[in-house]
């Protein structure tokens, strides 16, 4: 028997340290050539480490959180051959997409299955599994998905596949047990006395670090604005009637995003990015817009690039491939840098005001609030609109309130009166 050493990958970027964030293995585990072994975190993605070879795991070279350098020891795995001690600096392969959903590995040979139970039968009930609140468990985007439009948590569900991977079977089975029964004497009154200690570590440390230091580096000052957008919404609405079987069908953000592109004609201190070290203020000529998108792992922000030069459907279908690559772990490290401006919005959810941070280096980020109907005069008559607020940010070191207000003061002429999007 061997012993084949596997040592923290050089990531390239001139990266010399990356977070462990993640163990799929543990020692004892017999592993096969492919299998994600752990996963880490630079600086702007998730990474898998996979095992060149097949064999046993003998030894973790740290604990999830840990600051690993490049090339320090990962994992020590018993091979078959001969007793020396072999090195690897590069794993077959180092995955770029950003915090995956953990890809099926190969299995090293066929495991006994229990008899199919026959078609009338119900799932054998499971005891929910007691795992860390940061562990992620192993299950396909489908799984995790229907699991999440079952209701079901799914590191409480057994996992019968390889490496304890979750299967619909076992969310069948999980809903088979029926709902917990409360402890005898319990009550939704009772007191408790309970406590979680969850470690920020991987991309929620990430997102951490970045709002803590653009609140600490940047002098942000938001500002809120209502808008008209009944206009809007009737364009929106005639142009998916219209179109939509064949261009595909149009949200909100394409159209904020045209707007964004329009104003910044007009003020281009707005489409920049500051690097404060240097003091040097850079205007960007092209408008990369990051558009906030959310994920099972926090906020990411994917760009839609060169937004000037998009057609209202060529955006659409951006965003949209965009946040699907990001919800599923697939948005390259490219995709998720070199926003020159961000849009933020959280739908129906995004309440009437809200207060976004900048996304450093950026200067402004435009925020989206819920659209509601409510009546408002108009040429002293009480009328129906459909209304949304813009709350917005801007880092006061480079941008003046005044330019900031002008700017949302013309994005809203532009959604009002939305024919003016299209004039050139």
């Amino acid at each position: 028997m061997g012993t084949h050493v596997i040592k923290m990958p050089d990531i390239g970027e001139g990266i010399a340290e990356v977070e462990l964030s993640v163990w799929h293995v543990k020692v004892g585990d017999l592993v096969v050539e492919d299998q994600v072994l752990a996963d880490v975190m630079t600086d702007k993605a998730m990474v898998d480490i996979p095992s060149p070879v097949h064999g046993r795991v003998i030894a973790l070279g740290g604990e999830p959180g840990e600051v690993m350098a490049v090339g320090s020891e990962l994992i020590r795995i018993e091979v078959e051959g001969a007793g020396n001690l072999k090195e690897s600096a590069q794993p077959a392969a180092v995955a770029t997409a950003v915090t995956p959903a953990p890809k099926p590995e190969p299995v090293a040979a066929p495991r006994p299955v229990a008899e199919k139970p026959a078609a009338t039968s119900r799932p054998a009930p499971q005891a929910p599994v007691a795992r860390d609140p940061d562990e992620r468990p192993l299950a396909s985007p489908v799984v995790r998905k229907h699991a999440l439009d079952l209701g079901i948590q799914l590191r409480l569900v057994q996992g019968s596949g390889p490496a304890g991977r979750v299967l619909h079977e076992d969310l069948d089975a999980y809903l088979a047990q029926g709902p917990s029964t409360p402890a005898k004497g319990g009550s939704g009154y009772a007191e408790r006395h309970d406590e979680q200690q969850i470690p920020v570590i991987g991309m929620r440390r990430k997102i951490a670090q970045r709002m803590q230091e653009a609140t600490q580096r940047a002098a942000h000052f938001s500002y809120v604005e209502e808008i008209d957008v009944t206009a809007l919404e009737e364009l929106r609405v005639h142009l998916n009637e219209k179109h939509g079987a064949t261009r595909g069908k149009l949200t909100l953000l394409p159209f904020l995003v045209r707007a964004m592109v329009v104003a910044l004609r007009d003020f281009p201190q707005m489409n920049a990015r500051y690097d404060d070290e240097a003091q040097v203020i850079h205007r960007c000529g092209a408008v990369h817009v990051g558009v906030a998108t959310q994920s099972d792992v926090g906020l990411m922000v994917p760009v839609v690039r060169h937004a000037e030069a998009r057609s209202l459907w060529d955006s659409a279908a951006e965003i949209s491939r965009l946040a699907n690559a990001a919800r599923n772990g697939k948005a390259s490290r490219d995709e998720l840098s070199g926003s020159t401006i961000t849009l933020t919005s959280l739908g129906a959810l995004g309440g009437i005001v809200s207060t976004p941070v900048l996304n450093l280096p950026e200067v402004a980020i435009v925020g989206v609030n819920k659209i509601v109907e409510r009546p408002v005069v108009i040429k002293g008559q009480i009328v129906v609109r459909k209304m949304m607020n813009l709350s917005s940010s801007f880092d006061h070191r480079v941008v003046d309130g005044m330019d900031a207000a002008q700017f949302i003061q013309a994005l809203r002429g532009l959604l009002e009166q939305p024919a003016t999007l299209f004039v050139d």
